[in-house]
């Protein structure tokens, strides 16, 4: 097999993709309508490819293209969460923007498009295939957040997104121009190769630049600044794309760029990592408390969520990485449950969005207020459900690395949030009862349900995620 036979049958998911939006540009533009038709089942089919070529694939671990794209363990998990999260979020958003009059067919190419530059991301081995895939998920990021064009909060979204998204990008670029012009190499193990143990102060500017662009998609403390207004004023099927599937890339990414390029300076990044975990569990516990409107709830749950997320990734252990990759797994899953909730919550076919508005819901709908209260306890991290197994392996892993501070903030960041998710179980459940929602559709019906008893049921059978995430944390050591 000749050398591009070797990288195609390493990047085959990617080829997919990126063969699969060509084909869908061309598709919609011979159709000449404006409408979504038959593209969001299209692009399923496409990203389903995708995941079966990863599931299936055969080939073993290695690098391709001059060392620029590396295939193994750790990005074959994060991409399965990728893929997930955007073959969920197209499956629930079709009635939505029907409803709204904005069933445009460039949704789903867009979806792909930033999809593709996720998995690129995420398989990134140097400093330049980190950019392109971040700018191409990027790119087609900023233009989903403003897809309701004729919506002021939408365009404001989009306009936020973009102008803060450009700043990251650039503060990041200079990060990588620093790091190269230090190291002398582009690759992650040329850069861990050329600083040793004695990284000079130009060394520490680029690594504080490059996780200030990383942090930013993550959207931690003090690079959140784009998310509540983005979360709220965009499109509810945007933001749940936003608050899922992105995220899995960013965090990939950052593991890899710390654990693979600065193994040797763990001190300097660590107390990085730490600050940007404390600020984002304490943020997103204490800012959520007043808020009124369920899609800004969940842009600041999300910062927190990234923020404990942190603390696996502070530890610098094997087992942290570990952590790290169950705890996006579900909080994945928990989005998505908790968005097809948000997406059900339509009044005489109008989309509400208070938290108010799910007043009495145990007495109109039983079933929806039974599975979204338990996604807002598991959210909570209580258990036996599976949120608080995966506070559980982050927490662990920093006490194992002696993270004490750490862990005990952790702890109690996470019971402040607990009362704004309690609040919400308790609005359904004793409040007077609202004007009762309209019945979803089935696939968000059925997206809840099986989110909810995932949650519910995970602590039965743990072992393939674990064991899966375990096999995904030693690729990367």
């Amino acid at each position: 097999m000749d050398t591009l036979q070797i990288a195609l049958a390493h990047a085959l998911p990617e080829t997919i993709l990126a063969v699969g939006v060509i084909l869908m540009v061309l598709i919609g533009a011979f159709r000449g309508k404006a409408d979504d038709g038959p593209m969001s089942e299209i692009a399923v089919v496409i990203l389903g490819a995708a995941l079966v070529a990863i599931v299936l694939k055969t080939t073993a671990a290695g690098v391709a293209f001059d060392n620029a794209f590396i295939d193994d363990r750790f990005g074959d998990f994060m991409k399965v969460l990728a893929l997930g999260g955007s073959i969920v979020t197209l499956l629930m958003a079709g009635d939505f923007f029907k409803a709204q009059g904005i069933n445009k067919f460039e949704f789903p190419i867009l979806v792909v498009l930033a999809t593709l530059g996720m998995m690129m991301l995420i398989s990134a081995n140097g400093l330049i295939a980190l950019y392109l895939g971040l700018e191409l998920m990027s790119l087609a990021l900023y233009v989903t957040a403003a897809l309701a064009r004729d919506d002021a909060r939408a365009s404001e979204a989009g306009l936020k997104y973009f102008v803060l998204g450009a700043l990251s990008s650039g503060m990041l670029l200079y990060g990588a121009s620093l790091l190269y012009g230090f190291s002398g190499t582009v690759s992650f193990a040329g850069i861990a190769s050329a600083i040793g143990d004695h990284p000079n102060v130009g060394v520490i500017f680029g690594l504080v630049f490059l996780l200030t662009g990383l942090a930013f998609k993550m959207s931690v403390v003090p690079f959140h600044m784009w998310t509540p207004d983005v979360y709220e004023g965009a499109p509810t099927p945007v933001t749940a794309f936003f608050a899922s599937a992105p995220k899995m890339a960013a965090v990939a990414i950052a593991t890899r760029v710390i654990y693979t390029a600065f193994p040797s300076v763990t001190h300097q990044w660590q107390q990085i990592v730490v600050f940007m975990s404390i600020a984002s569990m304490a943020l997103g516990s204490f800012a959520a408390i007043k808020q009124d409107n369920i899609k800004r709830l969940m842009a600041y749950s999300s910062i927190g969520h990234m923020g404990f997320a942190l603390v696996g990734l502070a530890a610098a252990t094997e087992a942290g990485v570990q952590g790290v990759l169950i705890y996006m797994a579900i909080y994945l899953v928990m989005t998505l449950g908790t968005f097809a909730a948000i997406l059900s919550m339509r009044v005489n076919g109008k989309a509400v969005e208070k938290i108010s508005d799910l007043s009495g819901l145990a007495k109109t709908n039983g079933t929806m207020a039974f599975f979204l209260a338990m996604l807002m306890v598991s959210l909570s991290g209580v258990p036996p459900l599976a949120g608080f197994f995966a506070k559980w392996y982050v927490f662990l892993a920093a006490v194992e690395a002696k993270l004490f501070a750490l862990a005990v903030i952790g702890v109690l960041t996470s019971t402040v949030a607990a009362f704004y998710y309690w609040r919400i179980i308790k609005v359904m459940y004793f409040d007077d009862a609202a004007p009762a929602l309209d019945r979803p559709n089935a696939t968000l019906r059925a997206v809840l349900a099986a989110s909810s008893l995932a949650m519910l049921l995970y602590w039965v059978y743990p072992a393939p995620l674990v064991e899966a995430a375990d096999a995904a944390a030693k690729s990367l050591f």
